[in-house]
């Protein structure tokens, strides 16, 4: 049996903007998703999907036929996804799928599918390490985006990330904060869809000429910071350039206007994790609201 592992991730800085070169700041995360890969005789592809709480929530089967073509009798989007990316992984490596073996797949989370730690990327990056593939490549024939998160996924601290002419940058640096027991991620109890937000993104910025020199600066202080009001500030005047940029009002603005911290969406905007801070007892004012996931910054990043 052969095994992979790749880590989950959060965006801290450069949201969608990350897309056309800004500079980001990224973490990896302790969460993140196993793959244990088995050979067989009956030439099928036998594929399993578990829960990070052991249970199997989607299973199908895949043919690789004698001229090494692949397919499923499954029709639902997740089965034709999954062909995709086998089929995709077969351009990068022909010689990598055999007729006369049949293969036992098991994906396995560790953090609950609707989290958005990259339940996608974590799988292309396994899939990539098992099949000698760059895994940038893959993603870029599968799902798209940035690639931010498969540089995170084998990385084991967070990264400064930008695409340069099209092709990943990929700093590792230290973000430790000596605040850090004030940072916590609360999730929103909702999953958003990232390519329907860069799609949104895309449509908005498609005719405007893009400086980001001004959100690589805040990336690179948000990195740099040693105080928490420091830390809370660029955390606001983050926001408000997002903001502009999707033209889309911030977060605390529309849900947590009363709240005394500050408040940073990460990653899609509308859904998954955001960044508060604070102190534990304040933690209670989002669980109020209904936001019961609430994790600390040394429980969640790497």
């Amino acid at each position: 049996m052969q095994t992979f592992y790749s880590h989950g991730k959060l965006l801290l800085s450069a949201e969608y903007a990350v897309l056309d070169g800004a500079l980001a700041l990224a973490l990896p995360t302790k969460f993140g998703q196993s793959l244990e890969i088995e050979t067989t005789p009956n030439q099928k592809i036998v594929w399993k999907s578990i829960t990070n709480k052991g249970i199997v929530w989607f299973e199908t089967e895949c043919i690789v036929d004698t001229s090494l073509k692949i397919s499923s009798k499954d029709s639902s989007d997740i089965a034709l996804r999954l062909v995709q990316i086998l089929e995709a992984i077969q351009r990068l490596n022909p010689a990598h799928f055999k007729a006369d073996e049949g293969l036992s797949i098991s994906s396995t989370l560790e953090f609950p599918e609707n989290w958005g730690l990259g339940s996608s990327s974590t799988l292309i990056t396994n899939l990539a390490a098992w099949a000698k593939v760059d895994p940038f490549k893959l993603l870029e024939l599968t799902f798209g985006g940035s690639g931010f998160d498969i540089a995170c996924a084998q990385q084991d601290s967070a990264i400064l990330y930008q695409l340069e002419k099209g092709k990943p940058s990929i700093q590792p640096v230290e973000f430790s904060p000596s605040f850090s027991e004030s940072l916590f991620f609360v999730h929103r109890n909702q999953k958003q869809n990232s390519r329907e937000g860069i799609a949104a993104y895309k449509s908005l910025t498609a005719d405007t000429s893009l400086d980001f020199s001004e959100l690589n600066s805040l990336t690179l202080d948000l990195l740099n910071c040693s105080d928490l009001n420091s830390f809370e500030s660029l955390i606001e005047t983050h926001e408000r350039y997002i903001s502009t940029l999707l033209q889309q009002p911030p977060l605390k603005e529309v849900l947590f206007s009363d709240y005394k911290g500050a408040v940073k969406s990460l990653g899609a905007w509308g859904g998954d994790f955001f960044l508060a801070t604070g102190n534990p007892a304040d933690m209670a004012y989002f669980k109020s609201k209904g936001y019961a996931t609430v994790v600390p910054f040394s429980d969640m990043i790497l």
